[in-house]
């Protein structure tokens, strides 16, 4: 490995953007054409079931805006800038291959199941292609598992925006425009362009505009929010993202937010190219046999579990059977936006990882060390000494030593390669907190997608025992399950309690993937794909036991060791439920193999068995 020591970061973003683009060209197509059989000419839910409200026909390049900001939360952020703990080697292989051949199948597919469900949530999908039990259970695990993401991103928000005026001003601005931008798309005809060109003009005005404004003291005062001011007006928002109408706030916030993301991430391309930066990291580090100062465990398998969004991620599943398969307008954009999202992510997340591995060791680990332990650390490994972060830490006017959690290395990381263009040398703060904007950006994207998917889960639940929840324009259904989803989540968020079940989040994460793409497997060997099934039930079954087997490992060798207890019992529980779940899929994969019998559906395609929709 020595040899790839040193290596020149351009050449890692070159190769990605060649494998991802050779992925879409030919493997997303045959996904679509073979396995899917996507048809231009059938009805979908969101032109079937149009409401105004939550079944909305969207344009293909707005929902693409809305899916992308939705899914691309914290995950392709943070996850890969914690692995690089390993060395950059590990984690840029996981998101090449994990994003080709599993995440981009796994959004791909789970989108396709729910249009061809009314686009119902994964439980509904689960109740209707194994068995009603199983559904359930699979209802309260993805529940379950929503809160705990939720309440995670929401935490990590609140560290990026607390006592951050400028950053939460950009933040706040979004909100204005996006209304704008969603009534100009509503009410005037052939509008996309002209909403876009405001809504990109007003965000940049907004970005420029801010870090003057906020040397007002007024000004700074008044968007100078501390934690328990950030962490009730988070789930306030989440609150009205999920009653308003999707074409109001959510959706167009989603797009415009993607123009931020978007255009953040080329610009951080761009100057790579400029810059020709050298990953630092090296290769593999000693700290993947494990005891490591950002995560314990070795490389395997916790890489997998670490490095989540970027890769695959069961959160996807949740936004993929929520808000997007209601605003699909035809069945071959699927490949377009489920597909072609989850690759745009992966590079975000390669994107993520470089900057972080540009940064020196030394310097990495002193941000990422939490500061009580950093003594020993440096007792143990005095070659990792901080370099250059006095120097950072000068000019951003910010004590960056112990500012775990991935955000503030990966902010470093950006403002290190953008203070190196030319004539930018002296913006290093300007770079640095646009770079803590951008990942809030990013996080509050994801929960208010979350949030609506969650009041969505909550109506279908309740209406088994309420039948009057499943009528979704009945306003005080909607109420009361948006009510109650967000308080739940939002008082983990405001009373703390979350930091210590965030450790449970990428194992959580991931078996909810697992879940996904095994539930869908089962529909596709019911739609008598055959061998075409293995596209989803190999990766399934391999996130499977990957989760399974960290799971084991953190409650055997941190958990209890460390009398985490509670951490253990919730571990146990996801494990138990997913369990559950899988036993039930492979049970009706076994029925449905050994059945030769074949029958026609509704629309003439031959299948093993028909289920309501």
């Amino acid at each position: 490995m020595e040899f790839l020591n040193g290596m020149n970061a351009l050449t890692l973003v070159f190769a990605a953007l060649c494998i991802f683009a050779i992925s879409y060209r030919f493997y997303g197509i045959f996904l679509a054409n073979k396995v899917l059989k996507l048809d231009k000419n059938r009805v979908t839910p969101a032109i079937k079931y149009a409401d105004g409200n939550d079944y909305v026909a969207t344009d293909k390049n707005v929902l693409f805006g809305h899916h992308f900001a939705a899914i691309a939360a914290a995950g392709p952020l943070v996850g890969p800038v914690l692995a690089a703990q390993f060395g950059f080697l590990p984690g840029a292989l996981w998101i090449l291959i994990g994003c080709v051949l599993g995440g981009g199948v796994h959004d791909m597919v789970v989108l396709f199941a729910s249009v061809r469900h009314k686009g119902q949530s994964l439980a509904t999908i689960a109740t209707r292609e194994i068995n009603p039990v199983t559904g359930t259970v699979a209802g309260f695990a993805i529940l379950f598992i929503l809160i705990l993401t939720l309440a995670g991103l929401s935490l990590a928000c609140v560290s990026a925006m607390h006592n951050a005026p400028w950053s939460l001003f950009t933040v706040f601005i979004t909100i204005p425009i996006a209304i704008l931008m969603g009534l100009i798309m509503r009410y005037r005809k052939n509008s996309i362009a002209l909403a876009s060109i405001i809504g990109l003009v007003l965000l940049v005005s907004g970005i420029i505009s801010g870090h003057h404004l906020m040397q007002s003291e007024f000004l700074s005062n008044m968007f100078n929010w501390d934690i328990k001011t950030v962490s009730i007006a988070i789930p306030i928002y989440g609150f009205f993202a999920s009653v308003l109408p999707v074409w109001f706030l959510l959706v167009p916030r989603d797009y415009l937010s993607t123009y931020l993301k978007i255009g953040t991430i080329l610009m951080l391309a761009i100057g790579i190219v400029f810059v020709h930066p050298v990953m630092q990291m090296p290769a593999i580090t000693p700290f993947i046999h494990g005891g490591g100062p950002v995560i314990g465990g070795p490389v395997l398998p916790f890489i997998f579990i670490t490095i989540a969004c970027g890769a695959i991620s069961g959160f996807h599943a949740i936004i993929a059977t929520g808000t997007t398969p209601k605003m699909i307008k035809n069945e071959r954009e699927m490949l377009y936006v489920g597909y072609g999202a989850m690759l745009t992510e992966g590079f975000v997340a390669l994107m993520a990882l470089i900057a972080a591995c540009t940064l020196l060791p030394g310097d990495y680990f002193a941000i990422n060390t939490p500061t009580d332990a950093y003594a020993g650390f440096m007792a143990q490994h005095p070659s990792l000494a901080a370099v250059d972060l006095p120097y950072f830490s000068e000019h951003i006017g910010i004590d960056l030593h112990g500012r775990t959690g991935g955000a503030v290395s990966l902010a470093v990381g950006m403002a290190h390669i953008f203070n190196k263009i030319p004539h930018m040398d002296q913006l290093m703060a300007y770079w640095y907190n646009f770079a803590i904007m951008f990942e809030a950006v990013f996080i509050l994207t994801a929960i208010d997608a979350g949030t609506r998917v969650g009041r969505f889960f909550l109506q279908e639940m309740l209406g088994r025992v309420f039948p009057k929840f499943n009528d979704k324009h009945w306003l005080p259904g909607i109420i009361i399950t948006s009510v109650a989803f967000t308080l739940t989540w939002g008082y983990l968020v405001y009373t703390g309690n979350i930091s210590s079940i965030w450790p449970l989040f990428g194992l959580s994460n991931q078996l909810l993937a697992a879940c996904a793409l095994i539930v869908s497997t089962t529909m596709l060997i019911r739609m008598n794909r055959g061998l075409y099934s293995l596209c989803t039930a190999i990766p399934g079954l391999f996130m499977a036991v990957i989760t399974f087997w960290a799971g084991y490992l953190q409650i055997t060798g941190s958990y209890l060791p460390n009398k985490q207890y509670l951490l253990a019992i919730l571990a146990i529980v996801a494990l138990i439920l997913m369990l559950f779940v899988f036993l039930g899929a492979f049970k009706k994969w076994i029925q449905l193999i050994r059945s030769n019998t074949t029958v026609k559906d509704a629309y003439g395609e031959t299948v093993k068995a028909v289920v309501e929709e």
